[in-house]
């Protein structure tokens, strides 16, 4: 009896450790994308994101559409690093996330905040975009999910810059990203 406890016991340990995700570190993740990306001459995007970020879920919802998915596959490897997620869930935050964000001066940007990479790991792009604060002076502001007419510009751009997209495909992706205005 105390062997088939024993096993059981063992058994369901054993599960336990299985049914725990690890969580894979940044560099990792982004020299595996680098590989993908050159094999498949595509670009990387990474967004940076968290559990709680409802804008960051808006913007993988857009990208994941039936209309854009495709659009999206064929140009980029797409990775997500999990950041600034609450004291109760830091554990799934990608180690050397943050500090990639930081690095890249996304730290105090909000989230999400994304950059895309040649598949060499060149910077070529990432969403901050011209604007100017309060006083006027110019600043670069993360667009993060582009909703408003102007982020969806500077997205759209950006797209047209690093990637073959053509115009139809790019006014695709433009109109899923714009934000409706609610009826009232």
């Amino acid at each position: 009896m105390k062997i088939v406890i024993s096993l059981l016991l063992s058994f369901g340990l054993l599960t336990g450790a299985f049914a725990t995700e690890k969580v894979l570190p940044t560099d990792k993740i982004m020299k595996k994308a680098y590989a993908q990306a050159a094999r498949e001459n595509k670009k990387v995007m990474v967004i940076f994101h968290a559990s709680w970020c409802g804008w960051c879920k808006r913007m993988d919802s857009i990208m994941n559409m039936p209309e854009t998915k495709p659009f999206f596959d064929k140009n980029f490897v797409i990775r997500h690093l999990v950041v600034q997620e609450a004291k109760d869930k830091k554990n799934l935050e990608n180690p050397g996330a943050q500090e990639m964000l930081d690095k890249y001066e996304g730290g105090k940007s909000g989230i999400p905040y994304w950059l895309i990479f040649d598949a060499k790991g060149n910077l070529l792009a990432d969403s901050r975009m011209p604007s100017k604060d309060k006083t006027g002076k110019a600043i670069l502001a993360n667009v993060g999910c582009p909703a408003q007419a102007d982020e969806v510009a500077f997205f759209i751009g950006l797209l047209k810059k690093n990637t073959p997209l053509k115009e139809a495909e790019l006014t695709v992706i433009a109109e899923k990203f714009i934000l409706k205005p609610v009826a009232r």
